[in-house]
């Protein structure tokens, strides 16, 4: 089954206008033309277009993905190379996900001082350092009367 470019951004949330560029830049070698020019998506493109997708999602340039793309269209002479480009994709996202987890830490840290200084009614009655994540946050004491 073929699908016409409005069908594949339907599908795939992609704008015609970013399909098109995609495809000028070389991203998309693989999808056909029909008699009058149309591009025409097989379900191995709309594959592929998720790929893209998931590469620029993870951070990977363009210009990066086009030379992925060039390497596929090598064939089997560039594996080596697709499987180091992967794992260091791979890497780069997993440093990503450490970034946001310690960002995430901070978050939930004002998240329990916040929740502690309302349920006090003021900020002065919250002790914690919110620089160290999972540090305990306490409201301070005064003859057994929280301030």
């Amino acid at each position: 089954m073929a699908y016409s470019i409005g069908e594949v951004a339907d599908q795939t949330g992609i704008s015609e206008y970013t399909l098109r560029f995609y495809d000028k830049q070389g991203l998309m070698p693989f999808v056909q033309r029909s008699s009058s020019g149309r591009r025409m998506f097989s379900q191995d493109d709309m594959d592929f277009i998720g790929l893209i997708s998931c590469l620029k999602d993870t951070g990977m340039t363009l210009s990066e993905i086009k030379d992925f793309v060039e390497m596929t269209v090598e064939g089997d002479a560039t594996l080596d190379q697709r499987l180091e480009l992967f794992k260091q994709q791979k890497a780069a996202v997993k440093r990503q996900i450490a970034a946001a987890n310690k960002r995430l830490e901070k978050l939930d840290f004002k998240v329990r001082y916040f929740t502690a200084a309302c349920k006090a009614g003021t900020e002065a009655a919250v002790e914690g350092d919110c620089e160290i994540p999972g540090s305990p946050i306490r409201i301070k004491q005064t003859d057994s009367k929280v301030i």
